[in-house]
């Protein structure tokens, strides 16, 4: 016999085990420390292994404890999982809207909730009593794959809803998207491919091939996550309004989806669709268009169903972002760092309207992994301002015929490319390579280096090409006469890229300065670590590696590859000369201000600033910002979007702020 006092700890555990599952996962606010939750479950786990007979199907520890199976059985839902009317565009939008208002004439008050429509997977579960008992797919809408054991592996899936402030329905089915965040998906690949095993296509395709797996284990690996923004058949349950329900199964400690929003009219919810479209890069997870339904229950059953789809809701998609067309030719490209990356050449096709003609290829294994022939059909993808690229190859199509080759010598200069050790990246070792030159130049004088506003990549192409040009520092013995040889170019123009060159000159710092010198690995932040710990650029340029790898965010890979940079005697001479111009910068004295010893990084969108701005502001008030989240960190400022670096923050039990808290420090 177990005790009572046995029973009552075991029971202690599970619902402190479930709160804290639900602030984490959920809420994504968690109370305790990973080490602290550990404790609870190891004690937990503890328990039910010395008493097998405590173990519950809902208890935390059951979350990956089924057997693989043969095959999936199949479940009947209650009600049909209906898909629902697509609008493509505008008038098509509008056209649903007018006859909805039409069929609903003579209705005192008609609200639409608007919401984004996740590209995830559709999925049913069914609670009885609170407790999670089956999962589904879709399926026909009718018929769903039985997927119950798969589904609680999924964290942010409660086994057990919570019973404080609304009574438990007696049955409950909701309707929810199982979907991967988009650092999760790619944080998945990169693994993948590390395995050499082959990549996900797309979040949505990884979310669902995950839901089919046979054994558990393997979809307990997977990032998992979901979002209810429905319900099927119900009993015991009052609400009479969609935003009411939502808020009704939030309180039982289901993930309700997000960012959704109360419309009454055709314009805001047009609007609400401009504002979605807009911030769609900044949502951490995958959305292809938005969902708007009807709010008021009564109504929808007024308006009734199609065969295969509600009259009272519509999907008001997003522009594609894939789109097919062919490969025409494959192209080398070649970076200021010597870089040599394929570029596929695509018949021109709209994606997202933008024009799309060019799409990246990153290297030769690339290449080989796609198993990509010139001339072959393929599916292009294009998200937000990321250059595009192809995703798969269409099989089913007739195949091209010719393979890709790398090119043995530049295809710029006609040096024999190398490729450096433990490096899938071909180089062209030639520093007076063109490309190479005009590259380095591009990265020197752009806003956050040097600052030569009116030198863009037109201006310099001819620069270099006629021969005024070699290297960044030549830009400082440039004259008017010089600039106005150049296409296109007149006086006012001219003496506007004379005085910006002067300009940057005054305005030279050495956190500039040495981000402008495009050394690999020496990105914007860095070059500001590396300026705190150095008086002036020959200070730096002289420092040995065992000096550069103290500095922290500098490992030995990026202090070897500062030495080797400044080994080069043709670098050394471009920073000679550019002292000879006048820029010698010498690093000031630390700031001391209200935020000094103090680290912030931001995540996220900000209304009030840009994020560059509000990096400049922290570093004049004395504190200092970064890229990634560690342990030195004292704020992570979050923002609506804010995705992996938020997580991380709370798992390390770092304060996360929003914006307003953020500007209450600053400007008080």
């Amino acid at each position: 016999m177990i005790s009572l006092d046995i029973k009552k700890k075991a029971d202690e555990l599970r619902t402190e085990i479930n709160y804290h599952n639900h602030r984490y996962y959920v809420l994504d606010d968690p109370e305790v420390s990973d080490a602290e939750y550990d404790k609870l479950m190891r004690a937990l786990s503890a328990l039910e292994a010395k008493y097998p007979e405590l173990v519950t199907p809902d208890s935390p520890t059951q979350r990956v404890g089924a057997k693989p199976l043969d095959k999936f059985l199949t479940v009947q839902h209650k009600q049909p999982m209906v898909s629902l009317e697509n609008a493509m565009d505008e008038a098509e939008f509008e056209q649903w809207y007018e006859r909805l208002m039409s069929e609903l004439k003579g209705a005192k008050e008609i609200d639409f909730v608007a919401e984004p429509k996740i590209d995830g997977t559709a999925v049913e579960l069914v609670y009885e009593k609170g407790i999670f008992k089956v999962g589904s797919t879709r399926g026909d809408g009718m018929t769903g794959e039985l997927i119950t054991e798969n589904l609680k592996t999924i964290k942010s899936i409660p086994l057990r809803l919570i019973e404080e402030d609304f009574p438990l329905p007696a049955y409950l089915e909701v309707r929810g998207e199982v979907f991967i965040n988009k650092d999760a998906f790619n944080k998945l690949n990169r693994e993948r491919a590390q395995k050499g095993e082959e990549l996900f296509a797309n979040p949505r395709n990884a979310a669902a091939g995950s839901l089919r797996q046979l054994d558990p284990k393997i979809t307990a690996a997977r990032p998992l996550d979901i979002m209810i923004h429905g319900i099927g058949d119900t009993k015991g349950v009052k609400e009479k309004t969609h935003q009411d329900m939502m808020e009704y199964l939030s309180a039982l400690g289901l993930k309700v989806i997000r960012h959704s929003q109360l419309c009454g009219n055709l314009e805001e919810l047009k609007k609400y669709h401009e504002k979605m479209l807009s911030e769609r890069d900044k949502i951490p997870y995958e959305i292809d268009g938005i969902v708007i339904k009807v709010n008021d229950f009564s109504l929808r059953d007024r308006l009734g169903m199609r065969a295969r789809s509600p009259r009272w809701a519509i999907a008001y998609k997003f522009p594609a972002r894939e789109e097919t067309t062919k490969l025409l030719d494959i192209k080398v490209q070649v970076g200021r760092t010597g870089a040599l990356t394929p570029v596929a050449i695509l018949e021109p096709v709209s994606v997202g309207g933008v024009e799309v003609s060019r799409a990246t290829l990153h290297n030769q294994d690339e290449i080989k992994r796609l198993d990509l022939k010139i001339g072959d059909t393929v599916v292009i993808k294009r998200a937000g301002d990321v250059i595009p690229k192809i995703v798969k190859v269409i099989t089913s199509k007739p195949r091209g015929k010719d393979n890709f080759i790398m090119p043995d010598k530049c295809p710029e200069c006609g040096s024999k490319i190398v490729f450096p050790q433990d490096e899938v990246i071909a180089r062209c070792p030639n520093i007076a390579c063109p490309a190479q030159v005009k590259g380095r130049i591009e990265h020197f004088a752009q806003r956050e280096a040097m600052n030569i506003e009116g030198l863009g990549e037109k201006i310099i192409e001819q620069l270099v090409n006629k021969g005024l040009v070699k290297d960044p520092s030549d830009l400082y013995a440039l004259t008017k006469d010089d600039i106005l040889k150049m296409e296109r170019m007149g006086e006012k123009l001219a003496q506007n890229i004379m005085d910006a060159i002067k300009n940057s000159i005054k305005e030279a710092t050495l956190p500039r300065l040495i981000y402008a010198l495009g050394i690999r690995h020496v990105g914007e932040a860095i070059a500001k670590t590396i300026a705190e710990h150095f008086q002036s650029i020959d200070e730096f340029m002289e420092a040995p590696q065992e000096k550069l790898e103290e500095i922290p965010e500098i490992g030995s890979v990026v202090a070897e590859t500062i030495r080797q940079f400044f080994s080069d005697s043709s670098n050394r001479k471009v920073i000679e000369k550019l002292k000879k111009a006048g820029i010698d910068p010498k690093a000031g004295k630390p700031k001391v201000g209200k935020l000094a010893g103090l680290i912030f990084v931001f995540t996220g969108e900000l209304e009030k600033y840009p994020r560059s701005k509000a990096k400049e502001i922290v570093e004049s008030l004395g504190g200092k910002t970064s890229e990634s989240v560690s342990k030195k960190v004292s704020y992570v400022v979050a923002g609506p979007g804010a995705g992996e670096k938020q997580d991380k923050a709370k798992k390390l039990g770092i304060k996360v702020i929003d914006e307003k808290e953020f500007l209450k420090m600053v400007e008080e």
